[in-house]
């Protein structure tokens, strides 16, 4: 029934909840499938007190009882694999909890207000709730207890399901926490980590909890992306007590742009933005860029996390902390280096990504590999159809080796100082830009198209020079067209002048005294940066690839 890696048991999964939530009875299902100990700490709290907890309360007091708790869990601990039941009250004693984020996996079964009073209203043998009032007692416990329970690892709502729902609930969270990948990024001032899985959104609060210096966010969200998700994201940081204002964009590359700067830095003062609140960046590459540029900039800088949409976005842009903006005279060249604290990528989230979306995205993967890891571009060969049919362990598996590649090249050269260094990333990036450009970001061309198409000239360029074999030109080539993305400029929707191209090129920010530097390739895995690349060798390129001779 369960795939739960035995690395998730190695630490004891301690079931946290009020009375009433169920921590009994669903430990004891999940350690029965799991064929591992359950243990209720209240059971062994009695064993070891040699009396009722009612009567401890009534003899000695809450605080004497909690103390008593405190070593009970602190000894229970050192068992594992172990499934521990605690008390209402148990989490919320800072020492207690301190242990239990230290040594334990904690779970919280979190239930509302009627479906707790159902299940605890005619049970005499709860010490708190021996009172007529119980609904407000209940109430009272709620509010004071629930934002300390959010801190838990895991979050699984419980409402009034049957037995059954509600365990598979928490074995499927459990399955997804466990397979999570952590990818650590550490930079000379800042440190993050890249986070991949499946359904990680429906954990989005607890995740990003921990990283925010108050309960408020402000999340500035595609409008498309938002129809789709923004509802489970709201929810999951309702679970949590965050509290967020929603700043909607429209979707498509023309929102990275003044006009929308100044509306999205204008809408976050308005709305009270302060130095320790965090903006979310809930979208794309664009929604991702505009948030960051933006957090970069407001009140001289806040915090932000990227929660990516799209493939290209969670392998390329939400990484690296490159942000920005475009202008009339060309793309991003008006941005900021600003690190996010966090980036969060569900697999599952690309189940609703259009399916030229993912292939565009899928070029940024494959674009690694071309760079300086050719297994990563065999691996591709042979896995990038089941990429691109969204299978979530290939996905993931592709996003984590992308991220690892990045992470490499970014803690190396953070600032794109290095001619070998973070430069390489813009492999086939000048010639695609230069093509959106010309077509004006109009959707014709997507970015992710245009840096396939970008790579495919370079290594058709370096072929013609004598610096890179054909049958590695061949190689890419064929597998960009396997995956269906776009290999020649004849094929692109309107007929495009070669000296148009070239005067978009004469404003990439890459250029240095009036000269473009261009990453070159000698092979697959070979690029390198080059000044020396002349007009007249583009000009031929472009004609011979299918554009208009002036």
């Amino acid at each position: 029934m369960t795939d739960i890696p035995s690395k998730l048991l190695n630490r004891p999964l301690v079931l946290i909840g009020l009375m009433g939530a169920g921590k009994t009875t669903i430990g004891k299902k999940i350690a029965d499938l799991l064929s591992i100990p359950f243990i209720d700490s209240d059971k062994e709290i009695e064993i070891t007190a040699g009396c009722s907890i009612a009567d401890i309360f009534e003899q000695y007091g809450e605080e004497e009882f909690r103390r008593v708790e405190n070593q009970v869990i602190q000894r229970l601990l050192d068992q594992a694999p172990l499934i521990l039941a605690t008390g209402g009250g148990a989490y919320m004693h800072p020492k207690t909890r301190k242990t239990l984020k230290e040594k334990a996996t904690t779970l919280w079964l979190h239930c509302d207000l009627e479906t707790l009073f159902k299940r605890v209203s005619k049970n005499t043998n709860r010490p708190l709730l021996n009172v007529n009032n119980k609904k407000e007692i209940l109430s009272s416990l709620m509010e004071k207890r629930y934002p300390v329970y959010a801190e838990a690892d895991i979050v699984v709502e419980c409402k009034d399901k049957d037995i059954d729902t509600t365990i598979n609930l928490v074995i499927s969270a459990l399955e997804n926490s466990s397979k999570m990948h952590i990818l650590p990024i550490t930079l000379s001032k800042n440190h993050y980590d890249v986070i991949i899985g499946s359904d990680i959104l429906q954990q989005c609060g607890t995740l990003i909890l921990p990283l925010l210096k108050q309960k408020k966010v402000f999340i500035l969200a595609d409008q498309t992306v938002a129809d789709l998700h923004l509802d489970k994201l709201i929810h999951s940081l309702d679970l949590v007590h965050v509290n967020y204002e929603v700043i909607l964009l429209p979707p498509g590359e023309k929102t990275k742009s003044f006009q929308y700067y100044e509306k999205v830095t204008q809408t976050l003062l308005e709305k009270g933005v302060e130095r320790n609140s965090t903006i979310l960046a809930f979208g794309g590459g664009v929604t991702g860029d505009l948030a960051g540029f933006s957090a970069a900039t407001v009140l001289r800088g806040v915090p932000f996390i990227q929660i990516p949409t799209t493939l290209l976005s969670q392998v390329d842009s939400s990484v690296g902390g490159k942000t920005g903006i475009n202008t009339s005279v060309g793309k991003n060249l008006l941005g900021a280096f600003y690190q996010p604290e966090a980036v969060l990528a569900d697999t599952k989230i690309l189940d609703t990504l259009p399916q030229r979306e993912l292939q565009a995205g899928y070029a940024e993967i494959v674009k690694a590999g071309l760079i300086n890891d050719p297994e990563l571009f065999k691996w591709c060969e042979k896995n990038g159809k089941k990429i691109i049919s969204k299978e979530h362990a290939c996905l993931a598996k592709a996003i984590e080796m992308a991220c690892q590649f990045k992470a490499r090249v970014i803690q190396n050269d953070e600032y794109e100082q290095q001619s070998t260094g973070r430069n390489l990333l813009n492999l086939g990036h000048s010639l695609g830009h230069t093509l959106e450009a010309e077509l004006g970001y109009d959707g014709r061309l997507l970015h992710g198209e245009a840096v396939a198409l970008g790579c495919c000239l370079i290594f058709k360029l370096c072929t013609q020079m004598g610096i890179c074999p054909e049958k590695d030109t061949q190689r890419v080539i064929h597998h960009f067209e396997s995956v269906n993305l776009p290999v020649t400029i004849k094929r692109l929707p309107q007929p495009i002048r070669a000296s148009n191209l070239l005067n978009h090129l004469k404003h990439d920010k890459k250029s240095q005294n009036n000269k473009i530097t261009f990453i070159l390739v000698n092979g697959i895995g070979k690029a390198f940066t080059s000044q020396d690349v002349s007009e007249k060798q583009l000009y031929n390129l472009l004609i011979e690839d299918g554009c208009i001779q002036d």
